[in-house]
């Protein structure tokens, strides 16, 4: 009777564990195919680089007159402007969320020059096709940087730039070494789901995790375990090159639009402080510092300071951020 007992309870906890890893271990490969995003997806085909490629993005509310877009930082992709998507067409916008190439639901090329100069042209191109003429544009951490260059490229098209928690507000080559794609390559094949997870405890939430920050890291995740991940990890490597070659801090004195910066002063997002230049002790990253001197750089700006906060003010305190982004938007 026990040894009956003892194989049932182990047969069990055998389905058990079985179920558990399937439930946690669901693929995704490069192109997101079976990871639903928030709202429907249209793909816009374009020519670069003598490829034919799609850009994946999300149009919400066609018929309004007022348009803002947003725009991904590099750890994520358009699916998690989710909530800010809703309130704004709440309030009468139209709401455009690309991929850019390289990332989400986008074509991830084999080679593939990545610049900001590049992707602003590919949005750019998507704007026109979609007969957007002007817009607000809203970007996070490295589509901070993109918004930068694409507002600097086609000043006419921009309303207003809204930065939240962007990346580049120093000019990362003058304190760390150059990295090319093969270290960077290297690194994300090193990866893995719970290091994903470690890295955004410690440099995003201040140790502090909360449960509905999972759905954050399950594209990620799903392609980290699937079988294209190296063509993923590929285009991730590729994207690291323009972060640190295209310093957008000398693009600040061109811009003379009306400019929103929204700092979580706790942020202390620093690429490439692990491997600084011989003799460099700056600390890279500290936002309450960065956010001030870059005010005082762009003419016609704003700068909303959220304490306590870090790179991700827009989900560690919706509420708060939302305060701070309605109020001042055009």
């Amino acid at each position: 009777m026990f040894q009956k007992a003892l194989l049932l309870s182990l047969t069990i906890g055998l389905i058990s564990c079985s179920q558990f890893t399937t439930k946690n271990e669901t693929t995704y490969d490069q192109r997101l195919t079976k990871y639903k995003y928030p709202f429907k997806v249209y793909q816009f085909k374009l020519k670069s680089q003598k490829q034919e490629l799609e850009m994946a993005y999300m149009d919400l509310n066609k018929d309004s007159k007022k348009v803002i877009t947003l725009l991904h930082g590099k750890n994520f992709a358009g699916f998690y402007w989710e909530r800010i998507a809703n309130d704004l067409v709440k309030r009468g916008y139209r709401v455009v969320i690309p991929d850019q190439i390289g990332f989400g639901k986008s074509s991830k090329p084999k080679s593939y020059q990545f610049s900001f100069a590049n992707l602003a042209l590919n949005t750019k191109k998507l704007l026109d096709k979609l007969g957007i003429e002007k817009t607000v544009l809203v970007g996070h951490s490295m589509g901070g940087m993109l918004a930068t260059h694409f507002t600097y490229l086609y000043p006419k098209s921009v309303e207003q730039l809204v930065m939240v928690n962007p990346i580049g507000l120093e000019p990362y080559l003058k304190y760390v070494q150059y990295k090319d794609p093969e270290f960077f390559y290297r690194n994300e094949l090193k990866k893995t789901p719970e290091k994903f997870k470690a890295y955004q405890v410690k440099n995003y939430y201040d140790g502090k995790w909360k449960s509905e920050y999972d759905s954050l890291l399950e594209p990620y995740n799903g392609q980290m375990k699937g079988s294209d991940w190296p063509r993923v990890a590929w285009n991730n490597a590729l994207t690291y090159g323009p972060i640190f070659s295209e310093d957008i801090t000398t693009l600040f004195k061109s811009i003379n639009h009306p400019t929103l910066l929204v700092i979580g002063t706790r942020d202390k997002t620093g690429p490439g402080r692990n491997w600084k230049k011989e003799g460099i002790n700056r600390t890279l990253g500290d936002y309450k510092k960065l956010g001030r001197v870059t005010k005082k750089s762009l003419k016609n700006s704003k700068l909303v300071e959220l304490k306590g906060l870090g790179h991700m003010p827009q989900f560690e305190d919706y509420e708060r951020f939302s305060q701070a982004f309605f109020k001042n938007l055009k």
